[in-house]
């Protein structure tokens, strides 16, 4: 049996987007109706993904907004990213591409595993601000993984983080390859 490897993902949105609530369902399998605003929070659970076993550490941070600054803590020792915005919120969808390009820039610019998440899906069309199509234009813009969730009926929920754990290993491992570089 491999070793038990450590990925340590953070949770980032706008207010009341449903990021504690995401964290709370994957690692409790239930959903909590009262709502308090998060600080900051870190869930550990044990996942399997194919072969390999991850300690998964979560740390679901208090909601964001454009003018935010991200602290160190937010790049350092990070594998990598959930984005969540509420597709029932344009301005939560606006606030999570600011959120990208701050962490892009923080990180040097480098190639970061980031899963977009279009929460709440599971509310009516009528309440709907942002399309699918339009998710999926973004998290193709930032070459990452899009997925459409509810964490209210547990729709993807366990998907989530299964697929930021494959993309944290997609892009580590995807460095040096084929770069045409020998060290002689």
């Amino acid at each position: 049996m491999p070793p038990v490897r450590y990925r340590k993902v953070l949770i980032l949105g706008y207010r009341a987007v449903g990021k504690t609530s995401l964290a709370h369902q994957f690692v409790e399998g239930k959903f909590v109706e009262c709502y308090e605003p998060t600080v900051e929070s870190t869930y550990n659970k044990m996942v399997v993904v194919g072969k390999d076993e991850f300690q998964l550490q979560l740390v679901d941070t208090a909601g964001q907004d454009e003018y935010t600054i991200l602290p160190h803590s937010f790049i350092i020792g990070i594998h990598g990213y959930v984005l969540v915005y509420s597709v029932t919120s344009l301005r939560s969808f606006q606030v999570v591409k600011t959120l990208h390009n701050k962490l892009y820039e923080s990180r040097g610019k480098t190639r970061m595993p980031v899963v977009l998440v279009g929460n709440k899906a599971d509310l009516s069309l009528q309440s709907r601000e942002v399309r699918t199509d339009e998710g999926k234009k973004l998290a193709e813009s930032w070459g990452a993984i899009f997925l459409e969730s509810s964490a209210k009926e547990s729709q993807v929920t366990q998907g989530i983080f299964t697929k930021i754990i494959e993309e944290i290993d997609r892009v580590d491992n995807s460095y040096g390859r084929s770069s045409g570089c020998h060290l002689m």
